[in-house]
């Protein structure tokens, strides 16, 4: 399944911001907000509309001083804060009054409800109110920023083998039952299944206490048990503003953190599931499944749910609770369905705002990048100070073939046993079996309902199926198809695409009857040539026998690529844009390339995301959703060995060391359509994959990293060409103390200039996190762009940075972007690649 990231729709729930409305805090500001009380009839849940609201004032992460009886609460990345002492409790209630007090004067007492005080990592709150209060809270003093809601939706094992996880990694963190000791990754996704083997604590050492980890674990509402075990830490769920607007069906959507879905689990599998789980389905083995960091802890943090996916309010609290609760890595299957409206800049909104913040605290956050590949600039991730992963395919693939009676092999997907004794069976169309043709309200060609179909023509043959539309919307799934052959008797069956369809996704689906899916129009076109020459009808077109034959090959095996990793076809591809009429940043996005294709892991029985897989205990799945949790496990190594580096170190350390070739030593291709829509592979660019696909034993070993502040992330969102400084104090609570300088001179692990005039210079500043090293500086960059670096050599001390200049001129202007690198090769066997992306303009 091309899992669909969670897409955050901002729905009508109003989160007010509020940066400390310090300016209400006096008689005077009261009395004038006083006089815009609106007077409103009470407001009934699903009626009204929830807003994100930003006030003035900073929250308790930034605040540094300045209100009378308030001491600072401001922190660096080298401590953390501490949520029980007085200055953070008291300062954080004092910014819950305000928002209490400013709501309370502009409307009646039943007219509109808060749901969320936000006040840790943004201060203001999430409200249910009507569109003409939200109009009222837009003028009134000290407010700066409204919004509606927005509803978001999912963006939807051997991948450690892979990744040369148990050889290169795990033995450098003490063994697989060590990789990740102690490190709390926070799943905002649609919960867990908590009784699942990846998840339990039976055959593991026991998990001791972890003090500096202070969330909580919910009960169940039906069992009365809690959901955490020691290798879950925390669980909660949060839907208070999909409560407000009507969408939350208690009996449907488990009001815990309970998974109903399957998407929760399976993400939180794949980063810090116990190593060696066994994969089993229909009696049969598929290997053995791990996360990788299988000793993490996992905290839940749910606002998924089955029928309506979730709010944007509901995750920026979910976000603000794991940061407050001390997680160390954040995984995002979540992100927006457009770039923001009403701002100018895409990373300016209350969602990246809150990201900031968590980034500020020290929480590394890996977010898919959403999918709507292949086409270019269809990302839901935007923002530098997040890791955006694509979806790559690795080495292992499922294809089966289906031979005819007239000797042609079709190739096609099939994770199925063979049909009996490898022999051959006649064909049978399900149109030519049907029962009765007054149920031609149901398409009998899915082979979805075995009561349409006659038993005593189908036994003992192969159903042959169409793969319609049904299949793409989820009303019709591969895994029916078999229950429906397998009660008719049938031999195996056979689902062949005649026909493209917008979404549509050909996964090999594990079944236990002889099944086989041929994705080719063409061969499926050959395939029912053979069945209508091999089928003698009467006068009407009715079947009188039928002579066609075929036998399906053994799928249950994988074949193993070289040509490995490829970039996914529904990976989505850069290049990133900084506003809402989509004009290029400069800013590489993806980030990095991960596994994301076919991925085995956990799944919630009762999930009902993927038809396929509903009752099952383990789904293969594909997405974004599923290569994030691989980068948020790898950074969970990464932060164990390193317990002090900055989100942006682990970001650095991830992307330099990151590859551009495949196993085969080849350059790393890319899924793409042809003009006449048939799927083919080129060569991948930084659109594509970012800095390359990921290489943990490298990452964990970068040599130079280059670091980010907060401070550097402000400077860039006040260097946006066109970006109000107000806007940026408005959403973020900082302000712009300077608006000189390129966005492309955040010293990020990239450099991106989408338009480059004559020629411009950019500086990156690397710090060495290894022993002393001299690094000889080469760069290669297309002939359209010259590119130099500054100085060719450098010896750097252990602990000691050095800055470098990039100097990128325009030699011919084509239309287009030109890709290159910078590489600094150690002495001691590092490599530091940092890619670069320019289009050259005429000055």
């Amino acid at each position: 399944m091309v899992r669909f990231m969670v897409v955050l729709a901002f729905r009508s729930v109003v989160i007010v911001l509020r940066q400390s409305v310090d300016k209400l805090a006096t008689m005077k500001g009261i009395e004038i907000v006083s006089m815009l009380f609106f007077s409103l009839p009470l407001l009934a849940f699903g009626s009204g509309e929830v807003y994100i609201v930003t006030v003035e004032g900073e929250p308790v992460v930034s605040y540094s001083g300045g209100v009378d009886g308030f001491s600072a609460t401001a922190i660096d990345l080298m401590e953390e804060m501490d949520i029980t002492s007085e200055s953070v409790t008291s300062y954080a209630l004092h910014l819950e009054k305000k928002h209490d007090a400013l709501l309370d004067s502009l409307f009646e007492v039943g007219t509109y409800k808060k749901l969320y005080s936000y006040r840790h990592l943004v201060n203001g709150f999430a409200v249910h109110i009507s569109p003409e209060q939200a109009e009222a809270l837009s003028k009134a003093p000290g407010v700066k920023y409204v919004e509606k809601d927005m509803k978001i939706k999912k963006l939807t094992t051997h991948t450690p083998q892979f990744l040369g996880l148990p050889t290169g990694v795990w033995p450098t963190r003490g063994g697989f039952d060590r990789a990740g000791e102690d490190i709390v990754i926070g799943f905002v996704d649609s919960g867990i299944y908590p009784k699942h083997p990846s998840f339990s604590t039976h055959n593991t050492e026991p998990y001791g206490p972890l003090p500096r980890y202070r969330g909580k674990c919910e009960v169940d509402p039906e069992t009365q048990r809690d959901f955490c075990n020691g290798k879950i830490i925390g669980a909660q769920h949060f839907a208070k503003a999909a409560i407000a607007a009507g969408a939350f069906n208690p009996a449907i959507d488990f009001p815990s953190p309970l998974d109903g879905d399957g998407h929760g689990s399976h993400t939180a599998a794949i980063a810090a599931g116990n190593n060696g789980i066994r994969v089993k389905m229909h009696g049969y083995e598929f290997g053995k499944a791990s996360g990788m960091a299988p000793r993490a802890r996992i905290a839940v943090y749910k606002v998924l749910y089955r029928l309506f996916g979730g709010y944007v309010s509901d995750v920026v609290a979910a976000i603000e609770q794991a940061v407050l609760d001390g997680v160390d890595i954040l995984n995002l299957s979540v992100g927006p369905n457009s770039p923001p409206t009403t701002t100018k800049a895409t990373f300016l909104n209350p969602f990246d705002a809150a990201l900031l913040s968590a980034v500020r605290a020290g929480v590394f956050v890996a977010q898919a990048a959403g999918n709507g590949g292949p086409f270019p600039k269809t990302l839901v991730s935007f923002s530098p100070w997040i890791t955006t992963v694509a979806a790559a395919i690795d080495d292992r693939r499922y294809k089966n073939n289906l031979t005819l009676g007239n000797g042609k092999i079709l190739p096609g997907l099939g994770l199925s046993p063979s049909t009996h004794g490898n022999k051959s069976f006649n064909l049978v169309s399900a149109n030519d079996v049907m029962l009765d043709l007054s149920l031609l309200k149901y398409n009998p060609l899915d082979c979805q309902r075995p009561e349409l179909l006659n038993r005593h023509k189908v036994e003992g043959n192969i159903l042959l199926c169409g793969y319609s539309f049904n299949f793409v919307s989820g009303t019709a799934s591969i895994k029916k198809v078999s229950e429906t052959a397998k009660s008719l008797g049938a031999a195996g069956f056979i689902v062949a695409v005649e026909n493209a369809y917008p979404g549509a996704k050909f996964d090999p689906v594990p079944v236990d009857t002889p099944g086989i899916l041929i994705t080719d129009a063409r061969k499926t076109k050959e395939l029912i040539d053979y069945y209508n020459c091999s089928t003698t009808r009467d006068w009407a077109g009715r079947p009188i026998s039928f002579d066609a034959t075929a036998s399906i090959a053994d799928g249950l095996a994988p074949i193993l690529h070289k040509s490995a990793p490829q970039v996914a076809l529904f990976s989505s591809r850069g290049p990133d844009v900084k506003d809402f009429s989509f004009q290029d940043a400069d800013v590489l996005k993806p980030d990095i390339l991960a596994p994301g294709y076919l991925i085995w892991a956990a799944w919630a029985p009762n999930g009902t995301d993927e038809a396929n897989y509903i009752g099952e205990g383990f789904a293969m799945v594909s997405g974004t959703s599923m290569a994030a949790p691989h980068i948020a496990g790898i950074a969970a190594l990464i932060k164990q060995k390193n317990p002090h580096w900055s989100p942006s170190a682990i970001k650095s350390a991830l992307m330099t060391t990151a590859t551009t070739l495949d196993r085969g030593g080849r350059p790393i291709l890319a899924q793409q359509y042809s003009e006449t829509e048939i799927m083919t592979l080129v060569r991948a660019t930084p659109f594509d994959y970012g800095s390359g696909a990921v290489n943990p034993k490298a990452a964990l070993d970068p040599g130079l990293i280059l670091d980010t502040t907060y401070e550097d992330y402000i400077w860039f969102l006040c260097s946006v060409p066109d970006v109000d400084p107000n806007e940026v104090r408005n959403i973020t609570s900082s302000a712009c103390n300077s608006t000189t300088g390129q966005p492309a001179d955040l010293n990020s692990p990239s450099v991106t200039i989408s338009h480059l005039e004559g020629t411009q210079t950019v500086k990156r500043t690397v710090t060495n996190v290894a022993d002393t090293e001299t690094y000889v500086i080469t760069t290669r960059m297309s002939p359209e762009i010259a590119l130099e670096a500054s100085p060719p050599a450098m010896t750097v001390l252990p602990g000691a940075s050095r800055e470098i200049t990039l100097t990128l001129t325009v030699r011919a202007v084509t239309g287009g972007y030109s890709f290159g690198e910078v590489l600094m090769k150690g002495d001691r066997g590092h490599r530091v690649r940092i890619p670069v992306v320019a289009m050259g303009f005429n000055s």
